[in-house]
């Protein structure tokens, strides 16, 4: 029985500390859960065979690796939880004769334990839910498969070598901190506690003062590449400055409530104040990453929420019709020559032969000069104007699209009656940016003077596709225009420019009809001989596309829900050791109150006080955090397709309110936990 003392002695350590442990294990199972659920789908041969699904997979197989590296993160965080409730308990086993070794083989045993419940659990768990999850995607794809429970070796296989490196890390640590300590510390441990901190001025105004930067990011850059380009830099100034603020502001705020003697010497306030004070440091740590777990979650659940459920609205931007036809050319003549506009005449006779009809009224058809160039001050160039100087370049919020298209085109596309005079121009740029010029040259070889904005233009898909804003330069010499700007060249020294020819329009068949129709129209493109003339000739359609849509959007939304779930048992698993550490702490100044006269109804009241002071403040600055994002996200969102701001602010409202009504309820769950541990009500 000797070789059993060892795995007896580690198996009685948990079992002791199971309030401790159970959760600690349920978290390990969920993560391993979810690494094979995803590890499962990447590799899901009915997903392969769908439309869009290789991008799924991509995005699936992204956030495996995400999900890896914060179970590794925070599992590392969560057992420091575990060995320093332990610790005591080591030195006792110290004292009594077992050496680091003894000790080391007893964690050896605890690990395994662990690992070997966590592996049988979580990929029981994965392997049962994982048909469910791949079903919830096809339904997500709005595709059919039928069910059959598989196993998928390579993804177990993945997952028992990815999660054994996480355990034998963890393993290693502990080692370590037995290594690195002695029998003495190790018993006292627990009553070591921390030296009440110092407010720290100097932090907590840093921590302001990246904030509020960040915030300043937020609000003021309207450009959605500079939003971009930005987005994570703000990201990681907000993660330092709620840290810092956390830590450092929070210990000047309870300091403050101290000195407030009115507020302080009351029953309710006073033991949890003065608690709170002594460990702080480490409390405003678990709080801020409570935060910032909780503003993730948020964030990412409400903008694939959002891009979801408004699919058809950034198809339809996509693809401004039913059938798109854009056609493209190098030379200022070729569109005239090659007869190309005849298309527009045989589109008519295919639909009619195939039953449809084309609706007139929402028919796009207007030609453009179009380029990549720069908007430099009033000049668009072709070229970086700073390309030759050493060390400077123009910011990737100075690129655009650029797109010339003549006035009588604008005017029907819109319904106005614009007129111009001779060196007049109308504007119009997307994405929510406003190119505020009282004139605009295209290099040196024309300008205009511009005489107004335009209030809007019809949609244009290259727009929505690009990361970058479209500047549309409504003019009256479109083809003096198109003569010059032949003749301009890019930073590779080839033509700039392309002159093109956009037709769409939309059809009252159903999906199949449309998709047969575009195939047709191809075809009779391709009879035409166009490539042999210099045209380039393309038909995109929105009913083709749309599983690759529903792919993207919905990948991106399924991937949101599983990374939230992994980060709301993080947020729910530090909310509950962060209770169950704090009421060992503090049991022994209850048992010192209740001594002199402190009742149950006080304790709860003392409770409750300490929730209303620093508990909420996470959900509170998530919200905070949320608000000052949203401009952030939304220009981001917009660069998906999505134009629907009502629909985004809906969704994060409601995403917010459910996620609150959560915090709440694992709050009201764990703050049992401390209440019968301070009380004295129940044992371990």
């Amino acid at each position: 029985m000797k070789h059993l003392f060892y795995p007896k002695i580690a198996w009685m350590g948990m079992k002791n500390n199971r309030k401790l442990y159970i959760p600690y294990v349920l978290t390990c199972v969920g993560m391993i859960m979810m690494f094979y659920i995803l590890a499962f789908l990447t590799a899901s041969d009915v997903l392969a065979t769908m439309a869009g699904g290789d991008f799924v997979q991509n995005m699936l197989g992204l956030g495996r690796g995400i999900c890896l590296l914060f179970a590794l993160i925070f599992l590392f965080y969560t057992n420091s939880f575990l060995i320093r409730r332990r610790k005591k308990e080591f030195g006792l086993y110290n004292i009594l004769g077992m050496g680091k070794w003894n000790l080391a083989r007893v964690m050896l045993w605890e690990c395994l334990i662990i690992s070997g419940f966590s592996f049988v659990l979580g990929l029981g768990s994965g392997i049962l839910f994982s048909k469910l999850a791949e079903l919830a995607m096809v339904n997500i794809l709005k595709n059919e498969t039928s069910f059959s429970l598989s196993l998928n070796p390579e993804s177990v296989l993945m997952t028992l070598k990815s999660f054994g490196v996480v355990f034998l890390l963890i393993f290693l640590n502990v080692l370590r901190q037995i290594r690195s300590s002695n029998p003495i510390e190790l018993l006292h441990s627990e009553n070591a506690g921390e030296k009440p901190p110092k407010a720290n001025w100097f932090l907590a105004l840093i921590g302001a003062l990246c904030l509020g930067f960040a915030y300043f990011l937020a609000v003021m850059i309207e450009d959605p590449v500079a939003s971009l380009l930005w987005f994570f830099f703000a990201v990681a100034l907000v993660i330092v400055a709620t840290y810092l603020l956390f830590m450092a502001g929070s210990v000047t705020f309870c300091r403050f409530l101290q000195r407030r003697k009115g507020y302080y010497y009351k029953t309710n306030h006073f033991v949890s104040v003065s608690s709170m004070v002594y460990r702080m440091k480490r409390n405003g740590a678990g709080l801020a990453s409570i935060c910032i777990l909780s503003t993730m979650v948020l964030v990412m659940i409400s903008a694939t929420a959002s891009l979801y459920v408004g699919m058809e609205d950034s198809i339809r931007n996509r693809y401004p019709r039913h059938i798109n036809v854009s056609v493209n050319a190098d030379d200022p003549d070729a569109l005239e020559q090659s007869g190309v506009f005849a298309l527009q005449e045989r589109a008519g006779e295919l639909a009619a032969r195939q039953g449809m009809t084309m609706d007139q009224e929402t028919m796009l058809n207007y030609r453009s000069i179009a380029f990549g160039g720069y908007v430099d001050g009033e000049v668009l160039r072709t070229k970086d104007p700073n390309a030759d100087k050493p060390g400077i370049s123009l910011y990737y919020a100075d690129l655009w699209q650029i797109f010339f298209v003549p006035i009588e085109d604008y005017n029907r596309m819109m319904g106005q009656q614009e007129t111009l005079e001779p060196g007049e121009a109308l504007i119009y740029s997307t994405k929510g940016t406003k190119l505020e010029v009282k004139e605009l040259s295209l290099e040196e070889e024309l300008t205009w003077k511009i005489i107004d904005q335009a209030e809007s233009f019809v949609s244009n898909g290259e727009d929505v596709m690009s990361i970058v804003p479209s500047l549309f330069v409504f003019v009256d010499n479109f083809e003096e225009t198109a003569e010059k700007a032949w003749k301009l060249t890019n930073d590779s020294g080839n033509q700039a420019v392309t002159y093109k020819w956009e037709y769409d329009f939309d059809l009252d068949g159903k999906d199949e009809a449309q998709i047969a129709f575009q195939k047709s129209l191809g075809e009779t493109a391709d009879q035409m001989n166009l490539s042999q003339q210099g045209i380039r000739f393309s038909c995109a359609g929105s009913a083709e596309n749309r599983s690759y849509f529903y792919g993207m959007y919905g990948g991106l939304f399924f991937l949101g829900i599983l990374l939230g779930i992994v980060f709301v048992f993080a947020a729910v698993l530090i909310m509950y050791y962060k209770q169950i550490s704090e009421g060992y702490e503090d049991q022994s100044r209850f048992e010192i109150m209740q001594k002199v006269g402190m009742t149950g109804r006080d304790i709860k009241k003392s409770i409750n006080s300490q929730v209303l002071t620093v508990f909420f403040l996470p959900l509170l600055a998530a919200g905070v955090h949320l608000g000052f994002a949203f401009p952030f996200v939304w220009r981001i969102l917009l660069m998906f397709g999505l134009n629907d701001q009502k629909l985004l602010i809906f969704v994060t409202i409601c995403c917010y309110l459910i996620f609150a009504l959560f915090y709440t309820l694992v709050y009201r769950i764990t703050s049992g936990s401390y209440y019968s541990i301070v009380s004295g009500k129940k044992g371990r």
